[in-house]
């Protein structure tokens, strides 16, 4: 579980709570105005509420929501287990990463969809992960995330501040985890097809 906030300085914060279970669940919850939206994966099908649209009844995932969130590295990441998810890896050199020496995978998913993922040299951290891209202004675009300000969680490495960042765009999006919590228990009926409101 971690919460936090979403947005730039010179935008609107969005306080945030995600929740994440192995079996790819992940449930985010996102304050707006006021209003709560949801988003929700079991792992197969998604649903969302979104109060801020006027939409106050849960939504399905369409075809390409499901398909982008089923592409999305799950709780261990891409690289974690790789042969047992279908995951093929290869090392494509080493690229600079905020000024750092980061050796570049090249992560083939089992549906074939590539992405990559950088490793600092010294820390052997993720540093930088590419996303699925985006159309914009009719073009699709590169995505990536930086991940930073790493601090030890219950035994594990977490990045802090996560920065998406589009090719060809000036602004970014940044997520800033103000707080951890590892191994808490979780129900399965958190991930479940919400009741209708």
């Amino acid at each position: 579980m971690a919460a936090g906030k979403a947005g730039e300085e010179k935008q609107v914060q969005l306080p945030f709570t995600s929740d994440w279970k192995r079996g790819h669940k992940s449930r985010v919850e996102i304050e707006f105005n006021g209003k709560t939206s949801v988003q929700v994966y079991d792992g197969t099908n998604g649903w969302m509420l979104r109060p801020y649209l006027n939409r106050n009844d849960y939504e399905p995932f369409n075809a390409d929501q499901l398909k982008a969130q089923s592409q999305e590295a799950d709780l261990d990441g891409y690289l974690v287990d790789y042969t047992a998810k279908g995951n093929k890896i290869e090392l494509e050199g080493v690229e600079k990463v905020e000024g750092k020496d980061a050796y570049k995978l090249k992560v083939t998913q089992k549906s074939g969809d590539v992405r990559n993922v950088w490793i600092d040299t010294q820390s052997f951290l993720d540093v930088r992960v590419s996303g699925a891209q985006r159309r914009m202004d009719g073009k699709m675009r590169n995505v990536y995330i930086y991940q930073r300000d790493f601090r030890a969680e219950n035994g594990l490495m977490i990045p802090h501040t996560l920065e998406t960042i589009v090719d060809g765009y000036r602004d970014s999006h940044k997520v800033v985890i103000e707080s951890v919590a590892v191994n808490p228990k979780l129900a399965d009926s958190l991930f479940a097809k919400p009741q209708a409101q």
